[in-house]
């Protein structure tokens, strides 16, 4: 049998960061938007302008407000998921077999 080895993308191995910094971004603006969504699902009453057309914009307000929340890394989601691959990709700078 052969074996099989890990290589890291040029990313990795270059020690450019950006790509995983941009994906822990991306994760946190994820799971800020599934918040949202579950904020605007508890409704209170019922809403006077509700339509479709309002619940889609209501929605890409929610998206960019998620992707600007976490670009300001302010709950600290994706500065912990960048820690814990940071880690993980200075393991691999190794080669695994």
């Amino acid at each position: 049998m052969s074996s099989v080895r890990a290589t890291p993308t040029p990313a990795a191995a270059g020690g450019g960061d950006g790509g995983l910094r941009k994906a822990a971004e991306a994760f946190e603006a994820v799971i800020l938007r599934q918040l949202m969504a579950s904020m605007r699902q508890a409704k209170l009453g019922d809403d006077i302008l509700g339509s479709s057309a309002t619940d889609n914009f209501r929605e890409m307000a929610d998206a960019r407000t998620a992707d600007s929340l976490a670009a300001m890394r302010q709950f600290g989601i994706a500065d912990m998921v960048e820690r814990q691959f940071r880690g993980q990709l200075a393991g691999a700078k190794g080669g695994v077999q």
